[in-house]
């Protein structure tokens, strides 16, 4: 696995999408944060390399994606795709999830996990 350096330059993005998140994104972090999912700690709107991710376990090397709106977009999708190639050549696994099955059936998007 590569190392993945943390990008300070990426820093005060990241706290920006922290601090405005969408419903979703609350909803689960507030399933994944303080060890919750079965001990593995989570950051949320972690920076990896040149990208900023949902969510992210290291000790997993997994990512979690959140999709919504703003990923609905042909040019969106493209550019999903591409991001998520690059870090799954680093050693990362890739879960998404849509946004709605967060907000509505949240029960088996953690299983899912």
């Amino acid at each position: 696995m590569y190392f993945l350096e943390y990008q300070k330059s990426m820093k005060e993005f990241s706290r920006y999408l922290r601090k405005n998140s969408t419903l979703s994104e609350v909803l689960l972090w507030n399933e994944l944060k303080a060890g919750k999912m079965l001990g593995y700690k989570f950051n949320r709107q972690r920076p990896l390399g040149n990208y900023i991710v949902d969510f992210y376990c290291s000790k997993l090397s997994l990512v979690i994606e959140v999709d919504g709106f703003s990923h609905e977009s042909e040019a969106a999708s493209i550019e999903d795709v591409e991001r998520q190639k690059i870090l799954e050549k680093m050693g990362l696994k890739f879960i998404r999830v849509d946004d709605l099955d967060i907000t509505f059936d949240l029960s088996n998007v953690l299983m899912e996990i």
